[in-house]
């Protein structure tokens, strides 16, 4: 988030005395501070141009629903008529346009102007991606067929930016991006609050400080801006975060271990469930919203003998519906129900942080919110990069670049609170493997900078 945020040292001096024979909190904070940031300034050199491809993506992204209505919408809405067909009829047109597919899953049209969706598995596209055939439900119509991905069959223009706000479209390896984005998000955010409110003894906080010139008016709009954006950037990193690659397997093995899994209903058909003839699509679905399992649904048919319909809710705005309910096809029988409000609380926090991070939750609303944060951290990146511009040498000769905070912080932290802090970092750098690697980096850099300033020093010393 940030470059720098270091202020005028004289007026440091005045208003953050450090002597070095000092004890206690404010000792340690003396030496903490200067070691923050300098984290604060490489993470914000080295990773802000990360963000800033995750910001401008996500940015992308909120408004794909509004994209993929406007290019799609002869496929995914029709005239609304006072009859329909059977949902049957529907599949079977759908399955006629796509012979030889395999039949994954139903959604059947929730409002007379949508089309009922017949989903395909697609083993020749990229993992998660489906194929769909839309159906008029009035008429059998088939009024498309489109590639969708994911659980929430997003449609080809919103997939391609997901994909590109995830991996930019290079695989495996181009998910370490956003997943090192995600890694140093939520650290940049909270380090930036701690220096900022460490600080600002005699400077506004949530305004940028009135009259304020120069490299110091740009560091009160970085730091002002920041703190309103802070808790909104811990939340997309944490969101973003659970599904990364190596720190997402991590927090789904802490979720299994706690048992805070998203649960699902069973498939498999109590032993005294007789066999018989399947009843047929529409009265699963039928018993199924008779059963309080309503608007937009999903139902996936048995794989083999033994095993029972699923019917789910699929609607990702509040209040949230993930109802299911398992029926047998012989019977029609409800033999398993599975209610949102019985989810642990961490499933029901990990659907709602996900449905939220995607702009899903609070329909509109939420993409505003999403889009001022998403401005809110590319306009503290810039002024963060402005920063570190505004304090560099102006001396003939000297680097281009503005000097970093100092190094060697580290050695004034006292023991007692460094150990603990090393033990921490660890802690952290294990489940999330990325934000351990690049500190690594971090460290190597410094010490590769301190072993140059070392060395030209002696060749000056041994030339005098």
């Amino acid at each position: 988030m940030s470059v720098d945020d270091t202020s005028d040292t004289r007026h440091d001096a005045r208003t953050e005395p450090d002597p070095p024979t000092r004890s206690g909190p404010p000792a340690t904070w003396s030496g903490l501070r200067p070691l923050l940031l300098r984290l604060h300034f490489y993470a914000g050199v080295f990773v802000a141009p990360f963000l800033v491809v995750a910001a401008l993506s996500g940015l992308l992204y909120v408004f794909t629903p509004q994209l993929d209505e406007a290019v799609y919408h002869d496929i995914v809405h029709v005239p609304d008529q006072s009859t329909s067909v059977p949902l049957a009829e529907q599949v079977d047109a759908g399955m006629a346009a796509r012979p030889g597919d395999d039949l994954l899953a139903v959604r059947p049209a929730p409002t007379g102007t949508d089309a009922t969706q017949v989903i395909f598995e697609a083993p020749d596209l990229p993992a998660s991606y489906r194929r769909t055939a839309f159906v008029d439900p009035h008429t059998a119509e088939v009024t498309g067929v489109l590639e969708t991905y994911g659980s929430g069959q997003a449609l080809p223009i919103r997939a391609w930016v997901d994909n590109l706000h995830r991996g930019l479209h290079l695989g495996d390896a181009g998910r370490l991006y956003s997943e090192l984005a995600a890694s140093w998000l939520w650290v940049v955010a909270l380090g930036g609050v701690v220096l900022w409110l460490s600080k600002r003894r005699r400077r506004t906080l949530l305004r940028p400080e009135p009259g304020a010139t120069g490299r110091r008016r740009v560091l009160t709009w970085h730091g002002a801006t920041g703190l309103w954006v802070a808790v909104g950037l811990v939340f997309l990193s944490a969101t973003g975060l659970t599904w990364s690659q190596h720190a997402g397997a991590n927090i789904t093995d802490v979720r299994s271990a706690l048992s805070w899994e998203t649960p699902a209903v069973s498939t498999a058909l109590p032993e005294s469930a007789m066999p018989g003839p399947d009843v047929g699509l529409d009265r699963v679905v039928a018993v199924a919203r008779d059963h309080g399992v309503v608007g937009e649904i999903e139902v996936v048919g048995p794989a083999m003998p033994g095993e029972a319909y699923v019917v789910q809710q699929v609607g990702r705005q509040w209040p949230s519906q993930q109802d299911s309910v398992a029926i047998d096809p012989a019977t029609a029988q409800v033999v398993e129900t599975l209610r949102f409000e019985d989810y642990p609380l961490m499933a029901k926090l990990a659907r709602w942080g996900i449905d939220a991070h995607m702009g899903l939750l609070f329909g509109w609303v939420n993409q505003l919110v999403l889009v001022a944060l998403g401005t809110g951290l590319l306009s503290v990146i810039f002024w963060g990069y402005r920063m570190w511009w505004l304090r560099r040498p102006r001396r003939d000769g000297a680097s281009a670049f503005g000097k970093p905070p100092e190094r060697g912080a580290w050695r004034r932290v006292p023991g007692k609170v460094l150990a603990p802090l090393v033990v921490l970092l660890a802690f952290v750098a294990y489940f999330v493997p990325l934000l351990g690697v690049s500190l690594l980096a971090f460290w190597a850099w410094d010490a590769l900078l301190g072993w140059r300033a070392r060395r030209s020093k002696v060749r000056q010393e041994a030339g005098s």
